[in-house]
């Protein structure tokens, strides 16, 4: 027994010394986890309580909605300014400014000295025809072209056999926009050699003017469109959309002068509108009688502008790797002030985007404070006229301040504050995600590593419940193309996109500050902040093994 307790103690000691040392070997070599890499890293500074101080601010009536251009917006882009200059983080504008300026240009015609007559009877401007901003006189004779375009995949030459120079064309269009049952996809080839927009074909057909007849969406906001093009003007990006040297006197027509120009024709205006805007089919072009002239005069004014993405870089701990980005991104810009709903005429974009834009800065603030820093360097854009058509996400692609092939991954957050609350059965609800609950586009679409890190960093830190319902290049709603994400993916770039799904405020004067859900904010915005630092300390850039699809890449 003595022999036997003897050998048992022996043993002990010979074996406690050898699991010691590999315990502390393995305690050695654990990896942190997430929530001990949340502490160092400082995400406890993102708050509910501040997040909702910062969206009081760029959310107020005081900056009327953050149109594009407009001085509300501008107000914003120095607010941002001005922490990021508080917090160190360095410019990444032009001329070592955090502003990177985008030059843009209104134009609209001059009603008082635009005329336009049909055989000779003088038409009333507003009433009878609105004016586009294309300056030039034109009389002549008329040219029905159908819808206009030029489409070699599809066999569609809106003026195959005709001869335009000289004449005016009619077409039967909504300004540019694809015929029914065309898509983007369709549109192959060489553009203004395989496939051009009417406009465009007019221009290279050698036509004097164009005569648009709209179809019931337009009609049904005739004076909207009135007040747009002649008192408001219509916006576009200098560098977009350059000045053309010859540009064709153009006019949208009511019904009744459209029903004048087409009485006693081959085909009357309402068949010829029937076939147009109802079943998609469009007509062989035919040369209008030689008795019918239209005289065009119009004089357009030109006004120059300007707008500005923010930009930021906070500087990677790498002295290889922080020669790298991870790009966040949201949109500080809204709708303005437009018709008022229960006297209330402010859109404050609180959820769209103030959301995000706070919360930008808030992982930004985080960075500041934190002791120490991610490998990679953070680059910070606030984008401008994102619901003009993502002009600042266009804009910094095609004209980047940093090199766009040293961006590793783009985050996007747009509209990231709302939930939909229990008993909720409002329809414009129905798709709002729960407070828990987050819609992730575009994760998986093209890098396979980053989508499978996104997953584990938010099941190990906060497990919010990622939905990828609209993560489709089919969804019909089109998420994946509403966002300035949409920019950096079509130039190879992987892509998160966080988004909580319309609600019954979208683009309207409800969106406001008291509506946002703040925990679910912080639940986001902590998450994000992770995930930033997971992606900028991975050894290797997250490999691009998908290609986006050809409907994706349109």
């Amino acid at each position: 027994m003595r022999r036997l307790l003897s050998l048992i103690v022996l043993t002990s000691v010979l074996v406690l010394p050898v699991s010691f040392q590999a315990q502390r070997k393995v305690n050695r070599s654990k990896k942190p986890t997430m929530a001990t890499l949340a502490t160092q890293r400082g995400v406890e500074t993102i708050t509910a309580a501040q997040l909702r101080d910062y969206v009081s601010f760029i959310a107020s009536d005081e900056l009327e909605g953050r149109d594009t251009p407009s001085r509300g917006l501008d107000t914003a882009a120095k607010f941002l300014a001005t922490n990021l200059s508080r917090w160190g983080l360095k410019p990444a504008g032009d001329n070592g400014t955090y502003f990177q300026n985008i030059a843009l240009r209104r134009s609209l015609a001059d009603a008082g000295q635009t005329s336009v007559q049909l055989n000779g009877v003088p038409l009333n401007s507003g009433e009878d025809y609105i004016p586009l901003a294309s300056s030039g006189d034109a009389t002549g004779e008329l040219l029905f072209v159908g819808n206009g375009w030029l489409i070699k995949s599809k066999n569609i030459d809106a003026y195959h056999g005709m001869n335009a120079r000289g004449k005016i064309v009619v077409i039967f269009a909504p300004l540019d926009a694809l015929p029914r049952g065309i898509s983007r996809s369709d549109l192959t080839g060489k553009p203004n050699e395989d496939w051009m927009i009417p406009s465009q074909y007019a221009k290279q057909q050698g036509a004097a003017g164009i005569i648009w007849v709209p179809n019931f969406q337009y009609l049904a906001n005739w004076d909207r469109y009135r007040r747009r093009l002649t008192e408001t003007g219509s916006l576009v990006v200098e560098k977009f959309q350059p000045e053309t040297v010859a540009q064709i006197p153009s006019i949208v027509v009511s019904p009744r002068i459209a029903n004048q120009i087409f009485a006693g024709e081959q085909h009357n205006a309402t068949t010829l509108f029937e076939r147009a805007y109802g079943d998609g089919n469009s007509s062989e072009p035919f040369a209008l009688s030689s008795n019918k002239q239209v005289s065009i005069s119009i004089k357009g004014k030109r006004e120059q502008l300007n707008t500005q993405n923010v930009l930021a870089v906070f500087e990677g701990s790498d002295p290889v790797l922080k020669n790298e980005y991870v790009a966040l991104g949201a949109h500080y810009d809204h709708v303005g002030v437009g018709n008022a709903v229960n006297g209330d005429a402010i859109y404050n974009g609180a959820d769209d985007d103030a959301s995000g834009t706070t919360t930008l800065l808030a992982i930004a603030e985080a960075l500041a404070k934190a002791k120490t820093r991610p490998k990679r360097s953070v680059l910070f854009v606030w984008h401008t006229g994102e619901e003009k058509g993502l002009w600042g996400s266009r804009y910094f692609t095609e004209y980047p301040t940093v090199p766009l092939d040293r961006i590793v991954t783009q985050i996007n957050l747009d509209m990231i504050g709302r939930s939909k609350q229990a008993g909720d059965t409002t329809a414009r609800n129905r798709s709002l995600s729960a407070p828990n609950e987050i819609y992730v586009i575009g994760s998986k679409m093209m890098s396979s590593e980053l989508g499978a890190l996104s997953e584990a960093v938010n099941r190990e830190y906060l497990n919010l419940t990622y939905n990828y319902q609209y993560d489709d290049p089919a969804d019909p709603n089109r998420f994946f193309f509403r966002s300035d994400h949409y920019n950096y993916a079509r130039k190879g770039i992987p892509i998160i996109f966080f988004f909580d799904g319309e609600h019954e405020d979208y683009h309207r004067p409800g969106d406001s500050a008291d509506k946002l859900d703040y925990q679910k904010m912080e639940q986001v915005a902590r998450t994000v902040y992770m995930t930033l630092w997971e992606v900028a300390n991975l050894p290797v850039r997250p490999k691009v093994d998908k290609q986006l699809t050809d409907q994706l890449a349109r």
